[in-house]
This record gives C-alpha cells, structure tokens and sequence, in this order.
C-alpha cells in the first residue's frame, strides 16, 4: 500500500481530473479511469466492488417515463388545459407548468416534460402571439421539476452516496416541488395581467362551453393515479421506492394499453431511451462511488471537510456550499455534482447539527438549477432541438433568467423555513 497522504492526494486526483475532463473525455471515464488506476496503484486489484440494490429503481423509473411519453397523456393534459385556462392571460404558459408539474410526478426525469412541452404546447403558444421569453421559459423551468418532484432518479443517487432514505428524500421534495411551481404559475399570471401584450388569452370564439370542457377532466384519472399508486405506497409503507419503480413500470404499461397505444414500436423505443439512460447513469455512479470511495478512505475528504468547517460558522457555511452547487451547475452535470461532492459535504452539514434530509433537498434544488443555468445547463439543449428555427440560443438563455430568480428564491424559502422539506417525512415516520 503506497501512502500519499491526503494533501497530496487531494492535489493529484483532482488534479488529473480537471486535466481530463478539460481534454474533452466523458466524466464517467474521467472519475472512472482516475478511481481505477489510483485504487489499484494504492490497494491493488481486489479493493473494486460495488453492491447497491437501490439503483434497480433507476431503470424502472426511466421507462415508466419513456411509456408515459408515447402513450398519448401529454397530449389529453395540454387539451384540457388549453380549453380550461386558455382564457386567461399567460393561461397557456401557467398551464404547462401546473402539466411539467404532473409529468414530473410522474417520470422522475426532466427531459421527457421538456421535449414534449416543447412540441405541444410551444407552437400552440407562439401561435396565439405570446412573447418568446414567457413561452420558452415556462417550459424549460416547468420541465425542471422532474429533478425535484419524486420520483426524482437523481435524488435515488443522491440518498444512495448520502445514505439518506429514499423514500423519506422523495417524501421532502413534494412541497418544495409544489412551491416552486407556484412560485413559477404566479410569476407568469401576475406578469401578463400587467403586461397584456406578454401572453393574450385564447379568443372566446375557440374557447369549449363548460359541459364540454368537464368531458375533458377524464383526462386526469390515469395519470393522477399512477402518481397516488406509486408516492402513497411509499408513504404509507406499502412498498420500497425499488418495489414503487416496479409498480409504476407495470402502471405506464396499463396506461398504455387503456389508451390503445401500447405496439411494439412503442415498447421498443421505450426499452432503448430505458437503456441509454440507465447505462449512463448506473455507469457514471459506478465510476463515482470508486473515486469516492478511495477518496474518503484515505481521509483526503477529512481535509476538504476541514477547510469548508473554518469558513465562518453552522449559517455561512451551509450558504458558502450553496454558492459552490450554483457554480459546479454552470458547468458540470448534476450527476457528477451529487457523486463527487456527497462524501465531502453532508459529513461537515451532520458536524454542524443541520438536518442531512434538509440538505439533501436543498442540494437537489440547486442541480435543479443547474439544468436551467448556462453555459450547459441540460433544458437549454433540450429546448434547442425542439424550437422552431428562428428562436436562438441567446433566446433560451434570456428567457430563463427570472425563473432562476424564482429558484433562488424558492431555494432561500427552504433555507429559512426547513418545515417545507422536513414536516411530511417526519409525518411518514408512523406509517412505518
């Protein structure tokens, strides 16, 4: 065994990973290869190993979500909401929020709201003469919530390096979840009542008399449903958050048999988004709980914990970190945030007597943020290859810019007011 000593060891592993991320290799290849050679170098061979049951629940998710998107739902949601809230001014805007908001419900990853958003609701938006920022804006940030909402597949890596509980993570991301789409629906129905011109309502020649407009509620049954079936089994204990994936899984493809649209092209194309983005994320947890491993046995993450410690009390610390996520956002991928930071930070937040599950959700806030913030934050890429050709990319960065806001304020709110996350999951405590 080859003793470094944790300075120095710190020094060359971060080291060698800037260099190699900075050449343009994948950050799974990056930790992975730094993780390997270093263990190895240090331990020898038969230190890697990896056991983590939990993350069966991250492929369930991803093709709950996946059959979710072809069955047919977004459709139904963005047609009642079109006739029930087209009327108002920015309605069309707010309701695609309050439907990101049931899709992230649902799937537990953003981009399947944001694509779909995009190429329903967009148009639809553009047509009826609303501004490009409000229109794209909505989207994006509405399509965020799938970080946070549960069942959020980050934050089952999150509770998998933190050891926090799965289910009592995705219990204290429901109400902050639902502040922030508040937050984003008030935005824009204050906004374009002062602003007429920001968001016009649907003429009232287009617009469904009430009878008509109940025939349309039916639209909700299925997918409010899957969402009590899949949280309240967790909440009440019925079911791990693995076994909840697996209900949700068997409900996406009932979903798409009472919508007639589960085919075999379908169910393939399912299969393949499930096995892309499972690869991507079992292979980038491997290649991090490796790095994270060798990092925190040496006791390099000690030293870091130290420095952030020293920076001035329990309150500037904690702030101190927030600054560091919003930062890492604009640059790295939420994942490997969670994985290389997880080991440092929530040993020096438990020191310090705060809440791990409070911090826990605040973290994912601040990775919701980064899927909005540039230069490569993921909705803005996501957007990009859905918007009609004369919205630029200089569109889609000024038009996230209040709804960061919204985030940074939701994210004090949480900060000052930690009741938000932890009231229901201390509720769930005697259900188990």
């Amino acid at each position: 065994m080859v003793d470094l000593g944790p300075a120095w060891l710190t020094i060359i592993l971060f080291g060698s990973l800037m260099i190699l991320l900075a050449l343009g290799l994948p950050l799974v290849f990056s930790l992975g290869g730094v993780a390997t050679l270093f263990t190895i170098f240090i331990w020898g061979p038969n230190y890697m190993c990896m056991d983590m049951f939990v993350l069966v629940a991250v492929p369930m998710f991803i093709f709950m979500g996946a059959m979710l998107q072809r069955c047919g739902i977004a459709e139904d949601l963005y047609n009642m909401m079109y006739h029930w809230m087209g009327g108002l001014r920015g309605g069309l805007a707010a309701g695609t929020v309050l439907i990101c908001t049931l899709f992230a419900a649902m799937v537990g990853i953003s981009g399947a709201a944001t694509t779909s958003m995009g190429l329903l609701a967009l148009p639809s938006m553009l047509k009826r003469g609303y501004q490009k920022d409000i229109a794209i804006g909505c989207i994006s940030a509405g399509g965020a919530l799938g970080i946070l909402i549960p069942p959020s597949v980050l934050m089952i890596v999150l509770a998998l390096f933190a050891r926090l509980s799965v289910g009592k993570l995705f219990i204290g991301g429901v109400f902050p979840g639902l502040l922030f789409s508040f937050l984003f629906v008030s935005y824009i129905l204050i906004r374009s009542y002062l602003q007429k011109e920001l968001g016009p309502g649907v003429p009232s020649e287009e617009r469904l008399p009430t009878r008509q407009k109940l025939a349309l509620i039916p639209g909700l049954i299925l997918p409010i449903s899957l969402i009590i079936v899949v949280m309240g089994s967790i909440f009440f204990g019925f079911a791990t958050p693995s076994e909840a994936s697996a209900i949700g899984a068997f409900g996406a493809i009932v979903s798409a048999v009472i919508k007639r649209r589960l085919n075999w092209p379908n169910f393939v194309e399912a299969l393949f988004v499930c096995l892309r983005l499972s690869a991507m994320v079992i292979w980038i947890v491997f290649a991090a709980s490796v790095f994270t491993a060798l990092y925190a046995v040496t006791g390099a993450a000690d030293l870091i914990g130290q420095l952030l410690l020293n920076v001035g009390g329990g309150w500037a610390t904690i702030i101190a970190m927030q600054v560091i996520f919003f930062i890492l956002g604009c640059f790295f991928d939420p994942t490997g945030i969670v994985l290389l930071t997880t080991p440092i930070f929530f040993p020096v937040v438990i020191k310090l007597g705060f809440d791990p599950l409070w911090f826990g959700v605040l973290f994912v806030i601040n990775m919701e943020m980064a899927f909005l913030t540039p230069p490569f934050g993921f909705n803005l890429f996501y957007m990009k290859a859905v918007v009609p050709p004369g919205v630029t990319m200089g569109d889609i960065y000024r038009s996230i810019i209040p709804f960061v806001a919204l985030q940074i304020l939701g994210l004090i709110i949480c900060m000052i007011f930690p009741e938000i996350v932890t009231w229901l999951p201390n509720l769930m405590l005697g259900k188990e």
